[in-house]
């Protein structure tokens, strides 16, 4: 039988089941009821993103931008890819041809200084030992956590809290002690990983895009 992109037919003798890559119809159409249904939460947990808080977020890396204050940014897993996409996008796209240029860097992104740490100290203080190299009263950090509890993080947003930096949260529902602590926090509507994760993409490509369509 010829291939038909993945869709073999298969003659009743054989069973008289066409099979897709090896799936039955059957389970076919119960993974396109999975993708629908996944597309359809992920784009109502999308529609409750907080504008308010958004806005204010876009505020604070203006006026960090403006006032040469350093950015620092941070997270784990996913979290930690957010951080570092979110940093490239401010670094490049979102300071061209800007008078004023972003001092951003993230936190995740020194990997021998990262690891070094949490050999030598403890996985917690992989964040909150950077800081204290270089943040000063007025910097602003932004942590990405889907469960708002992760150690390094909260131990991160305590000492910036103690030491005058402005932090944001970036947390899921019901954000845990990063919802709690941060001075700015900002929640994704849902408690499924993913959709949170997806929302915190979905906020650091806003805010990067403000500043390259909107400086």
């Amino acid at each position: 039988m010829p291939d038909r992109g993945g869709l073999t037919a298969v003659s009743p003798k054989d069973g008289g089941a066409a099979r897709e890559g090896g799936t039955t119809r059957g389970d076919a159409e119960a993974n396109r009821a999975f993708v629908r249904d996944y597309m359809r939460r992920s784009i109502e947990v999308m529609k409750t993103l907080p504008v308010e808080e958004m806005t204010l977020f876009i505020d604070a890396l203006r006026d960090a931008r403006d006032h040469r204050r350093q950015v620092f940014l941070c997270g784990n897993g996913g979290s930690a890819s957010t951080a570092s996409h979110l940093a490239a996008w401010l670094g490049k796209d979102g300071s061209r041809g800007a008078e004023h240029r972003f001092r951003v860097v993230s936190l995740t992104d020194n990997i021998p200084w990262m690891t070094s740490l949490a050999n030598d100290e403890e996985y917690a203080a992989i964040f909150v030992e950077q800081l204290k190299n270089y943040a000063q009263p007025d910097d602003v950090l932004i942590a990405f956590s889907g469960s708002g509890n992760s150690p390094n993080v909260v131990r991160a947003i305590e000492w910036a809290n103690e030491r005058g930096l402005l932090t944001i949260g970036i947390t899921g529902r019901p954000g845990g002690k990063l919802g709690q602590m941060a001075k700015l926090p900002i929640f994704v509507e849902s408690e499924h990983l993913g959709h949170v994760e997806e929302g915190h993409f979905l906020i650091q490509h806003l805010v990067s895009y403000f500043f390259v369509e909107m400086r």
